[in-house]
């Protein structure tokens, strides 16, 4: 089979690097792909990065008539929201994702929260504004203490979390008066601020079943101890401890089958990842919000702990066969580190030269996922904000956490920072 994969992150590093595994692929693209993705190999051929952008969808219809991959893989949400699936499907082409209805778990914080009131999943308090004074009296009901939510999508960095009236205030005018997210705060979702673990769920779905992963833990804010603006995630691990197996199949039962159940009902047929954002509370299971792809840095731990072939279940999501499947994966655990640039999520500079990827990985359970890297001759150089995965597996989480610090440590480039304290809440509790 021949597959293309869109998009440049350290999440579809990871998911070309899986697919590679796969003897069933003979060829692949990724469009527009990283440094680390043409490095890859499939049958002893590199991966072809192909300089189209992920949301370039004319392009990509053009490029996949004229190439006539076997499959298409979406990794990122914004060609999704577009409607990509919907595209590619009107040409007869076989593409993995949810669909543009489908996508709106993640494109629509509004559809979401009013899906998930109807249908019962647990989830915080919350209602959808488009007027400054009526959100910023529900927020007053809460003391302030709540998160704002740009109904669209904000490359991750939409939530604003308030503990006072005068944070509330302020987001809610940036987002509804302010256009500080353009199209995507129009309207807004207050939400009651929840305390708990928060915690990473994904699930393969194929319309009818909806196959749950261990659980992971992704950590937003910029530096140590959750201190720091949010980010798109500065590292993960799984599994995590904080949800046992009867845990997991209670958020199963009201979670995921509710969930499945609803679409059903709304006619949405979803076949992809549905990754909900959930809070462990002291009242039960919660979701936060849904992601309709994989989540990034999540993926990278994943994908390094799953033993089946990824190419046999993305298609299975798109056949309807997922009830003949059954996920297998290494025991031990996966941690994965973000090396990011001086400054993110703020402004930083690019183009930083890196070293020492070749030394980190000559621990054979160590793998370095591109995000943000370019090549400038034959070095690699820093060409984004969360520039590196480091990810690394070991019989248990401490030995995998020392693993991927000891990586991290050989790698260097000017200005590079990124969180000492990965795993660190679960550490305490082991």
């Amino acid at each position: 089979m021949k597959v293309l994969v869109i998009g440049s992150g350290g999440r579809e590093h990871a998911i070309v690097w899986k697919l590679a595994q796969s003897p069933h692929i003979t060829k692949m693209w990724c469009a527009p792909g990283n440094t680390g993705i043409g490095k890859e190999l499939v049958k002893g051929s590199p991966v072809e990065c192909v300089n189209i952008g992920a949301e370039d969808l004319e392009k990509l219809l053009q490029f996949a008539r004229e190439q006539k991959p076997d499959l298409t893989v979406v990794g990122p949400d914004n060609p999704l929201a577009m409607g990509i699936v919907d595209l590619f499907q009107q040409h007869n082409l076989l593409i993995w994702g949810p669909n543009k209805k489908a996508a709106q778990f993640e494109s629509s914080k509004a559809f979401s929260q009013q899906f998930m009131e109807k249908y019962g999943i647990p989830s915080p308090k919350g209602a959808v504004f488009t007027d400054f004074q009526l959100a910023s009296r529900y927020a007053a009901s809460f003391g302030g203490r709540c998160a704002i939510k740009a109904d669209g999508l904000a490359l991750g960095k939409g939530v604003i979390v308030s503990k006072d009236m005068e944070v509330a205030d302020k987001a809610i005018e940036d987002m509804l008066v302010k256009r500080a997210f353009g199209k995507a705060g129009e309207k807004i979702v207050v939400q009651e601020l929840l305390n708990g673990i928060e915690i990473s769920l994904h699930a393969l779905c194929d319309g009818k079943t909806a196959l749950l992963f261990p659980t992971s833990q992704d950590h937003k804010p910029a530096y140590d101890n959750d201190k720091g603006p949010n980010t798109g995630g500065m590292g993960t691990y799984c599994p995590t401890p904080f949800l046992d197996k009867a845990g997991l199949l209670e958020a199963k039962r009201t979670i995921i089958d509710r969930w499945l159940r609803g679409c059903n009902e709304e006619r949405i047929d979803y076949r992809g990842i549905i990754y909900p954002g959930v809070m462990l509370t002291k009242d039960g299971i919660k979701v936060l919000e849904f992601n309709a792809r994989f989540g990034d840095p999540e993926t990278q731990v994943y994908l390094y702990l799953l033993e089946n072939d990824l190419l046999e279940l993305l298609m299975a999501c798109l056949d309807g066969t997922l009830n003949k499947h059954q996920l297998k994966w290494k025991s031990g655990a996966a941690v994965c580190v973000i090396m990011a640039s001086g400054g993110y999520p703020g402004s930083y500079q690019k183009g930083k030269v890196i070293s020492g990827i070749t030394e980190a990985e000559m621990d054979i359970n160590v793998k370095v996922f591109n995000a943000g890297t370019a090549l400038n001759g034959d070095k690699f150089i820093t060409n984004g904000g969360r520039v590196l995965g480091v990810t690394a597996y070991a019989e248990t989480l401490q030995k995998a956490c020392d693993a991927a610090y000891a990586a991290v440590d050989k790698i260097k480039f000017e200005g590079a920072h990124f969180r000492r304290d990965i795993a660190a809440k679960a550490l305490k509790i082991l």
